[in-house]
């Protein structure tokens, strides 16, 4: 039993030895360690630490036996400080390659760097071109799955494939993704009757033709910019009228109209013919949409005004499938006459923006969108 407690214990010793080595403006404070019970060596450089105030700048672990690094951390905001270059200068020092300068010797800390300092501006193209403005990010899937848009001349059907907009040649529909993005916009429409929610050349009017005299004097009001590609969040058919966001800006859209969001959605209902309870009961009981069962959050019959003979509905939603308020009304057997929709999550629609018009959403108006402006 001796024996076997003294091999057990020799089994797990360790043996350790420091060492200090100064080198230009860092000093290197190592332990090598070597383990019995593993049968191979390790070294730990515990600390790197400036000459001039003795701080912390880095710190690796790595393992001889196998030749990795298995931990680094490094600042390198404390290898580049003021103080620290003084230092550097007055000891007649060169140190053009510091931290942050690209490393020239290790796979491993080439891999480190590139990880960790060396910027970078390539992301997912499905990302970039909503970004850009294209559309919303699932738009631009789908835009993407249907063999629509080319990187440096070649079909590109993965939405996750890596791109640079600064260095690689990006189309959409053959059209050049510009390589400076324009800024992001925000806007609100009051969208009048006739207009369809759509950024495409169709025979039928498009709200994005409302803001003409916007883009037009988009040069003037922002100088260098590029000009923003416009597309609604989300749609209202063309006789529905009301409340609708325009942007550029691909993620927000994504945001505000994906059902995990919760927004819900207001709207008037002006019906032709009585309403009763039994009318508002049966549209409170919900339809079929689609193949899913939608229940409205709200109903309620508004008062009667003087200067409009016709009965008002309020009804609030949050599935925001595609005509569902006017799916919800004739499952009633109600016929509306017109429809409008007055509010999306906490932002209402205001009462003197006019047909036609628009607004630019401020950080307040976003926020009510349950968006924060970055």
């Amino acid at each position: 039993m001796a024996v076997a407690a003294v091999t057990t214990a020799l089994s797990t010793f360790h043996i350790s030895k420091p060492y200090s080595i100064a080198c230009n403006h860092l000093r290197y404070h190592t332990l090598f360690t070597y383990s019995l019970s593993s049968r191979s060596s390790e070294f730990i450089t515990t600390s790197v630490s400036s000459l001039t105030d003795n701080k912390l700048v880095g710190q690796w672990r790595g393992d001889l036996s196998s030749g990795r690094i298995l931990h680094v951390m490094a600042d390198a905001s404390a290898v580049n400080s003021p103080a620290e270059k003084k230092s550097r200068s007055s000891r007649g020092l060169r140190s053009s390659r510091e931290l942050t300068s690209e490393p020239r010797y290790s796979k491993a800390a080439r891999r480190f760097y590139n990880e960790n300092f060396k910027e970078t501006s390539s992301q997912r193209l499905s990302k970039v071109l909503a970004a850009a403005g294209v559309a919303s990010r699932r738009s631009c899937e789908e835009l993407i799955f249907e063999g629509r848009v080319t990187v440096n001349g070649s079909v590109c059907n993965t939405p996750q494939t890596r791109v640079d907009p600064k260095k690689d040649m990006i189309y959409v529909n053959g059209n050049r993704l510009p390589k400076k993005l324009p800024p992001k916009v925000y806007l609100a429409l009051n969208k009048p009757k006739g207009y369809i929610c759509s950024s495409g050349e169709t025979q039928t009017k498009s709200v994005i033709s409302l803001f003409s005299d916007y883009m037009k004097s988009w040069d003037k009001r922002n100088p260098g910019q590029p000009k923003p590609r416009l597309f609604t969040v989300g749609r209202l058919d063309v006789a529905t009228t009301g409340l609708i966001i325009v942007t550029n800006d691909g993620e927000f859209a994504q945001k505000i109209s994906h059902p995990s969001s919760g927004l819900s959605k207001e709207y008037i209902a002006t019906i032709d013919g009585a309403v009763n309870k039994r009318h508002l009961l049966a549209i409170c009981e919900g339809t079929m949409v689609d193949g899913v069962k939608c229940i409205p959050d709200a109903v309620e019959l508004l008062p009667q005004q003087p200067d409009k003979s016709r009965p008002r509905i309020r009804i609030v939603v949050h599935e925001g499938r595609n005509h569902e308020v006017r799916e919800l009304v004739k499952s009633a057997g109600l016929q509306i006459y017109s429809l409008k929709r007055m509010r999306i999550g906490a932002f209402r629609l205001p009462p003197d923006l006019l047909f036609g018009k628009h607004m630019e959403l401020k950080p307040a108006h976003l926020k009510a969108l349950g968006w924060e402006d970055k």
